[in-house]
């Protein structure tokens, strides 16, 4: 049977996690990782939350009764109005099943109750998306155990993948999980070639110091791009390392931060040009020094997801990316 999410259940969907999630790359997980990620997120509705159970009741030593509970399954959906494509989206974080279990029936019934959740919030369609503000983290293969803080979408091949395309799920696009170890990056000389060219045009490439560099805020706001807005003038304000392009000393784009996650991992969110700049090559030079000055930093790898069929992905290939894993993004319309 299918029940609402209770505290109870903790340690059986962990157990089941880690039997059955791991098979489709994700990370393993502790209890206190799971609360974590899960029940201590703000976006985490207890109602958008379900769990497949066998129930059977036996007899102990004394003869007293008590319930034995076997997690089979566990659904998580989760919904906020302040969410991109909140007002009208809930987001479906994960459907897990156990072996025995992976029928259609059993992703019917927990999708289902999913949906129905979202509809009495008043939502209008559910997706799989990288907007999910619960991150799912996913281990790339052949390496030792390096991850990425976020899964964007379905596995693509998974079973929960395959149903969702009979159920009427719509795949959007696919989003390519990319990855370099930086032990033998260098920059090609052809992006120094670029550096150079950029750099007789009046460009500079370099880390932003306030001493120096200007319209950092203003440069942001010409990219349309809130979470950018609201995060890099605060690192850098911080003192954390963000690699720009400047003309004149005037921001003219951006790539970073530079952070080196405890993992190893390289951590940033996002690169941009701002429009009136665009055309000198500085989104390719800001990439492949951001990289350099990652491995300055002492990251051991970069991990990214991008669009399948966006035009960065031959810049990221160039620098030695390889596609690793892919998720589908994917959007039901109620």
């Amino acid at each position: 049977m299918i029940t609402a999410w209770e505290d109870r259940f903790t340690a059986g969907v962990v157990e089941l996690w880690n039997k059955q999630a791991v098979r489709d790359g994700y990370k393993s997980l502790t209890e206190d990782d799971f609360t974590a990620l899960f029940l201590l997120s703000p976006y985490f509705d207890r109602e958008a939350a379900f769990v497949l159970v066998d129930q059977d009741r036996e007899w102990d030593q004394q003869e007293q009764k008590r319930e034995h509970v076997q997690v089979l399954g566990f659904a998580c959906g989760c919904t906020g109005d302040d969410l991109p494509l909140g007002e009208r989206a809930g987001y479906i974080t994960c459907i897990i099943l156990a072996e025995s279990v992976q029928t259609d029936e059993s992703y019917r019934m927990m999708i289902g109750a999913i949906e129905r959740r979202f509809q009495q919030r008043g939502k209008q369609q559910a997706d799989f998306l990288f907007f999910n503000p619960m991150k799912l983290p996913w281990l790339i293969p052949g390496t030792d155990e390096h991850e990425h803080n976020n899964a964007p979408g379905v596995p693509e091949g998974s079973r929960l993948h395959e149903f969702l395309l009979r159920y009427g799920y719509v795949e959007r696009a696919l989003e390519c999980g990319m990855y370099l170890p930086l032990g033998a990056f260098s920059i090609p000389e052809e992006i120094r070639g670029k550096e150079s060219k950029a750099a007789a045009e009046g460009y500079r490439v370099e880390l932003f110091d306030s001493m120096k560099h200007s319209g950092l805020e203003q440069m942001l706001a010409g990219l349309d791009n809130p979470l950018w807005q609201e995060q890099i003038p605060r690192y850098a304000a911080d003192g954390v390392p963000v690699m720009i392009a400047a003309y004149q000393g005037k921001a003219a784009g951006f790539a970073g931060p530079i952070i080196r996650e405890p993992s190893g991992r390289a951590f940033f969110i996002g690169i941009g040009v701002h429009p009136q700049h665009e055309g000198h090559g500085l989104g390719s030079i800001l990439f492949f020094k951001m990289c350099e000055a990652f491995q300055q930093a002492g990251a051991e790898y970069i991990s990214l997801f991008t669009g399948s069929e966006n035009p960065a992905k031959r810049i990221y290939e160039k620098a030695g990316f390889q596609t690793v894993k892919r998720f589908a993004i994917m959007r039901r319309e109620f």
